[in-house]
């Protein structure tokens, strides 16, 4: 619960799959950086690029590398990790490093395979520098790649239950930058399963950053009509915008307060040239604004702040160990959201009614598509014996779409709780 307001400062409620991302790293005595991944070649992309030192001159630099070679665009997620470990610790980062990385997490499916690929490789990397990176600095360090370097707009929910999630329980997450909370068990009998759609997503998709970008333009009219002044923190690492009131984070607006000042003065839609007519400027950094693009303003900033209030709910009534009807109604709620900002596809709607179609006759509560949506996986909450009525799902989902979906089940320890492995030479 709670995908797409990480970067609203909303709670979230993550939990790990079973599939995980191994990295192994090795210093060398050169200045050359290797890497191996032959999951990537299953794309047609090079799985064994290598790159210099003194490709980390700058963050341009880096980019200009990773970018020499379509094949290679992929390595911007661990490449620069590396420019990150130069620039903090320029005294340790004075050789190269191999890296060999085995995932059997899949790609595009909306199960967090790039933030899984940058955990694992900072884990190891930094151990092999004898840099001590674990806890949110880690999941931070992770998200600033992925911002700044692959120049996608994620929040940081994904690297935050990549490094701290554990093994059968889910972890809260308070997205104000990044505030963890104890993990908390599904209450008993209960549990989850995540069922693929075969459509691939991606948080660098038009769709997510369309829909990411709209509620940062809700947010600033907010402002604005409030006479609420907003601000750049351009020091920190990951530069934001921030307001004395809401701290820069719509979802800190009450949903009855969103209800009675603001909603009815947002648009439903409007371009991005009548946005910058109207507000002047863009207060989310890691979205660009199209002029000609038509953006759901409403929708978004409305999801924004209702999604947040009810993941509360939902974590609450996790916590209590009740309400399994409860919960899955709050999936369905946050599923229909998500289509109102833009983010839907009929392959995770068919899912999503076949699943609520099953109903609680089958041991299904609820369902919602993952992560930032237009694709993906669903993920399902029901009763811990209704594994067949999954199945049965995904049968009919076969039949009715000629895709055999894969079935995500269980889970496993994040990278902290894992630690890191030293291999004898």
């Amino acid at each position: 619960m709670g995908g797409n307001v990480d970067y609203t400062g909303g709670l979230v409620f993550q939990a790990t799959i079973r599939e995980a991302t191994w990295a192994t790293a090795r210093l060398r005595q050169d200045r050359q950086i290797h890497f191996f991944n032959p999951q990537v070649e299953q794309l047609g992309w090079n799985p064994s690029p290598t790159f210099h030192l003194d490709d980390l001159a700058s963050i341009e630099s880096v980019r200009a590398a990773v970018h020499r070679d379509p094949g290679t665009r992929w390595t911007a997620y661990i490449l620069g990790l590396f420019f990150l470990l130069a620039k903090r610790y320029p005294e340790q980062i004075v050789s190269g490093a191999e890296v060999q990385i085995r995932s059997e997490v899949p790609l595009n499916k909306g199960v967090s395979s790039s933030a899984s690929l940058e955990v694992a490789v900072m884990k190891a990397t930094a151990a092999a520098y004898s840099i001590a990176l674990a806890g949110v600095e880690l999941a931070e360090a992770c998200q600033w790649t992925e911002n700044v370097i692959a120049e996608s707009a994620c929040g940081v929910m994904d690297q935050m239950a990549v490094v701290l999630g554990e093994e059968n329980a889910v972890l809260p997450i308070l997205c104000q930058p990044a505030l963890p909370r104890p993990p908390v068990r599904l209450p008993a009998g209960l549990a989850c399963w995540g069922i693929d759609s075969g459509v691939a997503r991606t948080v660098a998709g038009i769709a997510y950053e369309t829909a990411r970008a709209a509620s940062f333009l809700g947010y600033k009219l907010i402002c604005d009509r409030a006479g609420i002044p907003v601000s750049l923190e351009a020091h920190r690492p990951a530069p934001r915008w921030t307001d004395p009131y809401w701290h820069g984070y719509l979802s800190n607006l009450s949903p009855a307060e969103f209800h009675s000042r603001f909603e009815a003065h947002l648009p439903e839609q409007m371009t991005g040239a009548e946005y910058l007519a109207t507000a002047h400027v863009h207060v989310d950094p890691y979205t660009r604004l199209d002029p000609r693009q038509s953006y759901r303003v409403r929708a978004c900033t409305r999801y924004s702040v209702e999604d947040h209030a009810r993941v509360q709910r939902f974590v609450t009534l996790a916590e209590q160990g009740i309400g399994a009807e409860q919960m899955g109604d709050l999936m369905y709620q946050s599923h229909a959201a998500y289509t109102e900002c833009g983010l839907g596809h009929e392959a995770t709607d068919l899912l999503v009614d076949l699943v609520q179609k099953a109903g609680e006759a089958a041991g299904l509560f609820g369902a919602r598509v993952s992560g930032g949506g237009a694709g993906g996986t669903v993920v399902v909450l029901g009763r811990s014996d209704a594994r067949a009525a999954i199945d049965r799902i995904a049968h009919q989902y076969a039949a009715l779409r000629g895709y055999v979906p894969y079935v995500f089940e269980g889970s496993s320890m994040g990278a902290d709780a894992f630690g890191v492995q030293r291999l004898a030479p």
